[in-house]
């Protein structure tokens, strides 16, 4: 079970989700305007928000960012619009999946199931384990991250992304894997891992055109090993 905030201005779309959500033996609360759901987020804890983004007091990507200052909780998108440079925007801004309406109420499910997963953490390095790659330090169990000694701000899934490759230090881990391990998906858009490649070759101090530790290996994968 988990606590879910449905931001949704359409009442009858706002009660389907509330009861399938229900039935689902989730805790759920909802509403219909973005300032009521940076109330919500700052008053209560809750492991996913579903949020639309044609919301009547603010635009839901507004919405995302207000919501990224002041929790990380994952954000799931629910959007009519499917312009792709959008899409990729509300990832850059912090939005851990989207869905484009309709979606059916299976499809609402698999999502939140995939983005919980995720919430808990890779899984994938023994307990305790910390990995080490040249100057970066990964700490899977407190989840926490440095490059040469100085602490990385990391999102939640590029730490879960960097712990990944890094428990697997000079192999080249196929995009399939990545989808299929990092975010729990079957298939999904390449554009997806490199919008959070950049982000993590940006904190690393590094670029794709003169790449340190993160290295891609075009229509193959991504490897991490120590700089030469």
């Amino acid at each position: 079970m988990a606590s879910v905030l449905v931001v949704e201005d359409d009442q009858f779309v706002r009660s389907a989700l509330i009861r399938h959500l229900t039935e689902a033996a989730h805790a759920v609360r909802s509403v219909g305007t973005a300032l009521e759901a940076l109330r919500e987020v700052a008053h209560h804890r809750f492991d996913v928000v579903i949020l639309d983004l044609g919301l009547p007091d603010l635009d839901g990507a507004e919405a995302l960012k207000m919501l990224r200052g002041i929790t990380d909780v994952p954000v799931i998108i629910a959007t009519a619009r499917d312009d792709e440079a959008e899409i990729v925007r509300l990832l850059n801004d912090g939005a851990d999946d989207y869905l484009t309406k309709p979606f059916s109420v299976e499809h609402l499910s698999a999502r939140i199931a995939a983005v919980l997963r995720r919430a808990r953490g890779t899984g994938d390095a023994p307990a305790g384990a910390v990995l080490r790659v040249g100057g970066l330090t990964v700490d899977p169990l407190r989840r926490r991250a440095e490059l040469d000694g100085h602490r990385l701000d990391l999102t939640r899934r590029e730490f879960d992304l960097l712990a990944f490759l890094a428990a697997r230090p000079g192999v080249v881990v196929p995009r399939r894997e990545l989808l299929a391990e990092v975010w729990r998906q079957a298939y999904g858009d390449d554009q997806t891992i490199d919008v959070h490649l950049s982000w993590l070759r940006r904190k690393l101090g590094e670029t794709a055109a003169s790449p340190r530790y993160l290295h891609t290996l075009r229509g193959v994968g991504v490897k991490l090993e120590p700089p030469r």
